[in-house]
């Protein structure tokens, strides 16, 4: 068969990209395929335009704080237009980093429409049938929008148009207590509106209860309020709001719905079923070098079944060009999975949490916690809520959880220890600038060694020097 391309890559998300562009730079003829915006859900509708809008949030809560180090702030006066224009700034300002022009620049061949299965080698889009011997799928995922009655009648957001708002929600209640559900409950209420957020379990049920805690405490204190059941019908109001009822006939009004309850992967219309490509309720199903049943089709990031995050979308998409471009057979390794969710205080976690670690090793785990309410940069800034804990076998940490100010910054030097990459006794021996929070790292990691540094043989040794050193 003669090809048209060395790979087709369907998708211009995080995954997409990476996979595409690496691809390219290799020297490869790469077709880039994207049927709506470059950049995917990330620049468009998640990380960056999320991130922007919490920025404008923690000014307001910065200003709304009593007197502080000695400095009173004023009241903060919220422009929503300046917040939503701020909002698509920063996605303007990045998208160059995900245009076409930047992608044909490294060799693609960048084709925006959509794109369909015609056979296991070949697929149709705007007219033309591309072909080629490997094949990357990278569609990436949508909000999962649950079967509540009523919810088709009301006018409901998700993460794909919350940024959109030309009006600030005067009540803006939010279904769903994860990443997207609490981050955007706190920016909304700091920013003047009032929030409820509707939970049947623990919100962000995969992080660490303790630094959750703290979460739903700074967010209730802040206004924002927890109703613990799931939402059994929603409808519309005269006014043109919403009403949520909660099982116990708890009802929810708000000028605004929020859907936050997860995500869904982006697998249909695709022909997938047609070439056989297996799929299950989680997405494509992959094996650990993310290959479909058909090897010479690759599914990676939201579309495949396994952890949905951009990093992890990019990672997939590196690990996908060793494959292609250098015929390196690369398997995921996710021991050092990191996360992060930007409320205030962060909240940050890789590798195994508390539960699954004691779960896996029982006894023979220790957990190692640190308070930033003994890191000098903590109390010299006069924030010391939060704390790091560190799963630890033996001397290897397994897995960590932060709770802080920026803690999705503190994880590197965890990831290399997971992988084995660094020592908790390299870490625990390091210079780190003072001061600064990551002081709070080797705190922990020499924790792991402090037993045996300071136990009975070394102070035998000691003993035995001294003496001998008395002698002369």
């Amino acid at each position: 068969m003669e090809y048209t391309h060395d790979v087709i890559v369907i998708g211009g998300g995080a995954a997409g990209l990476t996979a595409g562009g690496g691809c390219a730079l290799f020297g490869l003829k790469v077709a880039l395929i994207e049927g709506h915006k470059m950049g995917g859900e990330c620049l468009n509708n998640g990380c960056v335009p999320s991130k922007a809008l919490i920025a404008s949030a923690r000014r307001a809560a910065e200003a709304r704080e009593e007197k502080r180090a000695g400095v009173q702030l004023a009241a903060p006066v919220i422009e929503w237009g300046g917040v939503h224009a701020h909002v698509h700034k920063a996605i303007a300002d990045i998208a160059p980093h995900d245009s076409v022009e930047t992608f044909e620049g490294m060799g693609c061949e960048v084709i925006q429409d959509w794109a369909k299965f015609t056979g296991r080698h070949s697929v149709e889009v705007g007219g033309r049938t591309l072909t080629a011997p490997r094949i990357v799928i990278a569609t990436g995922s949508g909000p999962f929008v649950p079967p509540i009655p009523g919810i088709g009648d009301v006018p409901y957001l998700t993460n794909e148009n919350i940024f959109d708002l030309a009006e600030q929600p005067e009540q803006l209640a939010i279904i769903g207590g994860g990443v997207i559900g609490m981050e955007m409950a706190q920016s909304f209420c700091r920013l003047g509106s009032q929030v409820t957020v509707i939970e049947p379990g623990t919100p962000m049920g995969r992080d660490d209860p303790e630094s959750v805690a703290l979460v739903v405490d700074r967010m209730t204190r802040e206004g924002v309020r927890f109703v613990k059941g799931k939402a059994e019908k929603v409808a519309q109001t005269a006014d043109g709001g919403v009403v949520v009822t909660v099982d116990g006939g708890v009802e929810i009004a708000g000028s605004h719905l929020l859907v936050a309850v997860g995500r869904s992967p982006r697998i249909t219309d695709y022909g997938l079923e047609e070439i056989g490509v297996k799929t299950g309720r989680g997405g494509i199903i992959v094996d650990e070098r993310r290959r479909t049943n058909l090897k010479h089709i690759y599914a990676i990031g939201d579309c495949r079944d396994g952890p949905r995050l951009t990093h992890v979308s990019g990672y997939e998409g590196s690990r996908v060009v060793l494959e292609i471009a250098l015929g390196l057979p690369s398997k995921v390794d996710y021991r050092a999975l990191p996360w992060c969710t930007y409320t205030e205080p962060e909240v940050a976690q890789i590798g195994l949490t508390e539960a699954e670690a004691r779960a896996k090793y029982g006894d023979a785990l220790t957990v190692v916690k640190e308070g930033f309410d003994h890191n000098e940069r903590a109390i010299a800034e006069g924030d010391t809520e939060g704390h790091l804990k560190v799963m630890l076998k033996g001397k290897s940490v397994v897995g960590a959880s932060i709770c802080g100010p920026n803690a999705g910054e503190l994880l590197l030097p965890f990831s290399q220890m997971i992988t084995g990459k660094a020592g908790t006794f390299d870490v625990g021996g390091a210079i780190i600038a003072y001061p600064t929070r990551s002081e709070i790292t080797k705190a922990a990691a020499f924790k792991a060694w402090e037993p045996t540094v300071f136990g009975k043989w070394p102070k035998r040794w000691v003993a035995f020097l001294a003496k001998i050193r008395r002698m002369f």
